[in-house]
């Protein structure tokens, strides 16, 4: 069997799901999971992960595109091996009180990758942001942070105790 290690590739335009990454990443590892974790835009090849975790920030209810183009440029490498999705977004506690399905363009990404689990944290939208949309609705006071970095190792834990990990790696 190969050892495992875990590809945590993450679309982010404002940072937060790329710490949300950074968490799940630094979790895998002190479990004794090594894991990588790379913008997906910036991934060109698969090879020596034995899984994979890919999240996305939601805007408008969709993952940006990176996330979607990975999963699409990637899907029969990520067939091959456990994948994970998360997404992450509610500007509000109630990914933290509730689970959350995933938006319609997650479930088909899930189902076309027979990801193992989907998981919604909460996002975060702070001054500064990049876009239009995420100006006005902090010029509207309604941004902040929601993520619970409990919820997210937690869920990260999970992951590296799964014996799914052991499938061979990608070649």
């Amino acid at each position: 069997m190969t050892a495992p290690h875990v590809l945590i590739a993450y679309a982010s335009r404002n940072r937060g799901t790329a710490e949300i990454a950074d968490w799940i990443g630094l979790t895998l590892t002190a479990e004794g999971v090594p894991a990588d974790v790379r913008a997906a835009a910036d991934i060109q090849d698969l090879c020596g992960y034995t899984a994979v975790v890919l999240g996305s920030g939601l805007y408008a209810g969709r993952w940006l595109r990176d996330a979607t183009r990975f999963a699409r440029g990637h899907r029969v490498a990520l067939r091959a091996v456990p994948v994970w999705l998360f997404s992450s977004g509610p500007l509000d506690s109630s990914a933290a009180e509730r689970d959350i399905p995933p938006v319609n363009g997650v479930v088909k990404v899930a189902d076309e990758l027979d990801a193992v689990e989907h998981a919604t944290f909460g996002g975060r939208l702070v001054p500064g942001a990049h876009g239009l949309v995420a100006r006005m609705i902090l010029s509207r006071g309604r941004g902040g942070d929601f993520r619970d970095r409990a919820q997210v190792r937690a869920w990260a834990r999970r992951i590296a105790a799964t014996a799914a990990l052991e499938r061979p790696q990608l070649i």
